[in-house]
């Protein structure tokens, strides 16, 4: 596994949401779990030039430099089937697409997008509230653009 410093800027990115918080103790777990799947990762049978981690006890970031070896869709398959065992195993969902990560006084929520519409609609999260863009595609999309203003996101089209 490559270190996050030497991904370069335009690596590919994929990050699943968990829609429970892991605990304290199983984190190392997971993140040796992340870390052995990003070392091993390979698209048609070329090693990837990977990373992977767990952010926040809560979020799995998987990044290739594609520069090097492309994810195939085999490769891309490979991960999706990862995360889902990952999930079955912890007893976690990563696929609901409709859950929203968002901060309230520095602390990470997370609610369904009905449930964050009402939140704003309440005055509970406003557009400066910081919410978790998960659809960044690249190392500099994260690191500019992961966590953003709900005015600055697409968040900002469901409330």
């Amino acid at each position: 596994m490559t270190s996050y410093e030497l991904m370069p800027a335009n690596s590919r990115v994929w990050i699943y949401q968990s829609n429970l918080p892991f605990t304290e103790e199983e984190v190392p777990e997971i993140k040796e779990q992340v870390k052995n799947f990003a070392t091993n990762w390979v698209s048609h049978n070329k090693a990837l030039r990977s990373h992977g981690d767990v952010l926040n006890n809560q979020f799995i970031i998987l990044m290739v430099d594609e520069s090097q070896a492309g994810a195939s869709g085999c490769s891309i398959d490979k991960s999706v089937h990862f995360i889902k065992a990952m999930g079955h195993h912890h007893g976690v969902n990563f696929f609901d697409r409709m859950s929203f990560a968002f901060k309230i006084k520095d602390e990470l929520k997370i609610a369904h997008r009905d449930v964050f519409a009402q939140l704003f609609h309440n005055g509970e999260i406003n557009d400066s509230t910081l919410v978790f863009n998960n659809l960044v595609k690249t190392k500099e999309e994260f690191e500019s653009g992961w966590i953003v203003p709900l005015k600055e996101s697409w968040h900002a089209k469901m409330v």
